[in-house]
């Protein structure tokens, strides 16, 4: 069904409006004495299908001059310094650029910033607001069941932090209005940062809340949104009167608000805040997954955008010192052995004053010839790294660009949104990474679809992803001796669109097994185990932590992976080769090997206890990581159950973490999702005791996998990106946007610092240099954005 109703229909560029009718049995023919299958009409929905249909022919029918609009600016209360963030791209520039071509194309637009910062400051003026008594009318028409959970999360509307006396320009709430038997104020009203501009409204949406702020009482795993945010909704419908909503970057909040995956029902939240607005959605084109997220929990248009274009990291002077020396000694060897002895000596001295010989893994042991063969090596690693030459702005082209297709897509990206803002057909065009192969993607412009899920894993994706777990296993042997008997796997949804599965296929591998394809379609029909003969070692005991966009997108693969485990479970072999099997025959059953948060939810679990800072021992993260994997996943469906403390078992016991990184356009310093993943399971050994390896697989190129310790990927991301000058200098050229991604950067190398323990003080001793250290970067953060300049600073102090 998901394929067939969901995933084919997005390959035409097609627009998902919900399910309006489910099977169910037919009254019983008395003269056949049958009961017929047949599909019947869910009312609600054929109205919802109706609204939105409706609201697109609106959008197609009214002038251009006439027409009212809302541009949201995604922002991250719990993210200080980051208002306007969204991954590759320059969110205060690409709107400025869109309100200049939305003039140009004749809707009515005034008062255009000149700059970013300005428009920022205009967003925290807040000029628009709806007042409670108008929500509490509005509400009142939501289905009960969706109100009370959002009363019982974080109390009455009257109750809401952040309502304020209603401004002048605002409609007062009418008199005598009570809720819960409480005397509403006549005049509150819920305040919104928002900016207009003639017929265009540039607004920053609620926070939809956090955890952390709920009602001591109040314990249930999705939480709904607070009453601003819906109040947010009804603003934008009913007072503004917008006729589309435009969410400018990945990713908001509404696609991942608490209900159902697909086929929402009137209780799930992306519909109760959206309503049947038409939703335009610039999305970065290398991340399908969550652009799939969009489409189908809040039926956006996923218009793809360009990633920042990329360059090498080069060396900076110190380095490329090192390098000298390096190519001296070189020449040296063998020539003049004193001399050689003498570089020797000097380079790893050198080495050592930088910290690079330590993040090269020079031991103090080591030959002089090994020592300068990993700095060497490291060095290279380093040289190779691709950093972004600043951002993306929606609709332009960078400065210099000579590819012919990259500047093609600036041009389609900009009449694309001119088009569905018309209310006309984009086409449909795919989505993944164009610095990984991908070149079919370009240009960017088009409505963004996902590959056919039954594919997966593709046969080239399994190749690569076994040649990526021979590494690991290589990588394990050679620090241990030995060969890893039990390890855990990250698998997202997104890595494994863009790869085509090869972090399914790199677990797969492990345990020994491949799959079947149909000849004819590509399809995979099941699994096959391999002799262990085959093999050359033993097979792996595989445990799978997969996000929550895995787990709604690819039930099929969930249960390819879980009958693989059954598979090697149930074979006849010895405890050496097979130690799953081995131990299911100890407990006289196989115990679940697929695990994540429970259905509706998402995150590794300790996001938020990240954010706030609010915890006293990395423990506390871990377990926060441990209890939030509560649902084990398998059977024919994929389908999810209750399994307390399964998971924890499983970390309890693993030799190491494999968590894949494969976009060379993203590293994992940028998002919250790979040190909260990481570090949680980090932390989470610790609150157990127990120790293992954490190994980030860089696949960037899919030809040469590179496994890495965290605190080796970590420092490799700091020394070849975030200090990098050429990075420092590309990122200044985006005012605040720029500013909030040092931010980002200093958040995430403390965050993976607190809960891996693994980061050098030297490390962040680098970073503090050259963002406050420099008085050329720390006045530009300063200016262009204070709060970062603000969380930059607490991080260092934290």
């Amino acid at each position: 069904d998901l394929a067939m109703h969901v995933v084919l229909p997005e390959l035409d560029g097609r627009i998902l409006a919900g399910a309006i009718s489910f099977k169910g049995e037919s009254e019983t023919d008395p003269a056949l004495a049958f009961r017929a299958f047949a599909n019947r009409p869910e009312p609600d929905r054929v109205a919802q299908v109706a609204n939105r249909v409706q609201a697109f022919i609106r959008l197609q029918r009214t002038p251009r001059a006439e027409r009212k609009l809302a541009i949201l600016i995604p922002d991250y209360p719990s993210a200080p310094g980051r208002t306007g963030y969204a991954v590759g791209l320059d969110v205060p520039s690409s709107v400025l650029a869109m309100l200049h071509d939305l003039s140009e194309q004749g809707y009515a637009v005034e008062g255009i910033p000149q700059a970013p910062r300005e428009l920022l400051y205009e967003l925290e003026r807040s000029e628009g607001g709806l007042g409670l008594g108008d929500y509490l009318d509005l509400s009142a028409e939501l289905p009960a069941e969706a109100i009370a959970a959002v009363t019982a999360a974080w109390g009455n509307a009257a109750d809401e932090t952040g309502l304020c006396d209603a401004p002048p320009s605002v409609l007062p709430d009418m008199s005598g209005r009570t809720e819960g038997g409480v005397q509403a104020p006549t005049t509150a009203n819920f305040p919104f940062r928002a900016a207009t501009f003639g017929n265009i409204t540039v607004a920053l949406a609620p926070d939809r809340g956090r955890s952390a702020d709920r009602r001591a009482d109040y314990h249930d795993p999705t939480l709904p949104p607070r009453h601003a945010l819906i109040a947010f909704g009804f603003w934008l419908r009913k007072t503004v009167g917008v006729h589309a909503l435009v969410h400018v970057g990945a990713h908001g909040t509404l696609e991942w608000l608490p209900g159902k995956t697909v086929a929402l029902s009137e209780n799930c939240f992306p519909e109760i805040v959206t309503g049947p607005l038409p939703v335009i959605y610039p999305f970065i084109v290398s991340n399908p997954g969550e652009a799939a997220q969009a489409k189908r929990r809040i039926a956006a248009v996923t218009l793809g955008h360009l990633p920042p274009p990329l360059t090498d990291a080069g060396l900076d002077e110190n380095q490329h010192q090192l390098e000298r020396l390096v190519d001296e000694y070189a020449q040296a060897d063998g020539l003049d052995r004193r001399r050689r002895d003498r570089l020797a000596k000097l380079i790893v001295e050198t080495a050592q004053k930088t910290g690079l010989a330590s993040e090269a893994g020079v031991a103090g042991t080591d030959a002089p010839d090994e020592a300068l063969r990993r700095i060497d090596a490291w060095l290279c690693d380093l040289k190779d790294f691709a950093i972004k030459d600043g951002l993306h702005i929606f609709g332009r082209s960078a400065e210099g660009e000579t590819d012919p297709l990259r500047e093609q897509s600036a041009a389609v990206e900009k009449a694309a949104l001119i088009a569905v803002l018309d209310g006309r057909h984009v086409a449909a065009g795919p989505a993944g990474a164009p610095v990984r192969g991908r070149r079919d993607v370009l240009p960017t412009g088009r409505n963004l679809f996902t590959s056919d899920p039954r594919n997966m894993p593709t046969p080239t994706s399994f190749d690569l992803g076994r040649a990526a777990s021979d590494e690991v296993l290589r990588s394990y042997m050679q620090s241990h001796g030995d060969w890893p008997r039990s390890l855990v796997i990250d698998l997202w949804g997104s890595a494994s669109l863009r790869t085509g599965g090869e972090e399914i296929a790199q677990g797969l591998a492990l345990m020994g097994c491949r799959p079947q394809w149909d000849s004819a379609t590509g399809r995979v029909t099941g699994i096959e185990v391999l002799p262990s003969a085959t093999l050359g070692r033993p097979r792996v005991d595989v445990t799978w932590r997969i996000s929550g966009l895995f787990r709604d997108m690819f039930p099929t693969q969930i249960a390819l992976i879980d009958a693989a485990a059954s598979a090697v479970a149930a074979r006849d072999e010895d405890a050496s080769e097979n130690p799953l099997a081995a131990k299911t025959r100890a407990e006289g059953k196989i115990s679940p090997r697929i695990f994540g948060t429970s259905p509706g939810t998402y995150g590794a679990g300790g996001e938020d206890l990240l954010s706030s800072g609010d915890w006293a021992a990395r423990e506390e993260i871990g377990r926060a990581y441990l209890d939030a994997t509560s649902h084990a996943y398998g059977g024919a469906d994929g389908e999810g159950v209750s399994a307390p403390g399964a998971f924890e078992d499983r970390v309890a016991e693993a030799d190491l973490l494999v968590h894949t990184g494969d976009d060379p356009g993203r590293d994992i310093l940028e998002g919250s999702a790979d040190v909260a993943f990481i570090g949680g399971f980090s932390a989470a050994l610790a609150a157990l005791g127990k120790n293992a390896d954490v190994i980030v697989l860089d696949t960037t190129d899919p030809q040469k996998p590179k496994p890495r310790s965290v605190g080796e990927a970590v420092s490799r991301v700091v020394r070849a990106r975030a200090v990098n000058p050429r990075f420092i200098t590309g990122q200044m050229r985006h005012g605040p946007r720029g500013a909030s991604e040092f931010a980002e950067t200093v958040d995430r190398l403390v965050g993976f610092a607190e809960t891996t323990q693994a980061i050098s003080g030297t490390l962040i001793e680098v970073v503090h240099d050259a963002y406050l250290g420099d008085p050329v970067v720390r006045d530009f953060i300063l200016r262009e954005n204070p709060s970062a300049a603000k969380v930059i600073a607490e991080r260092f102090l934290s």
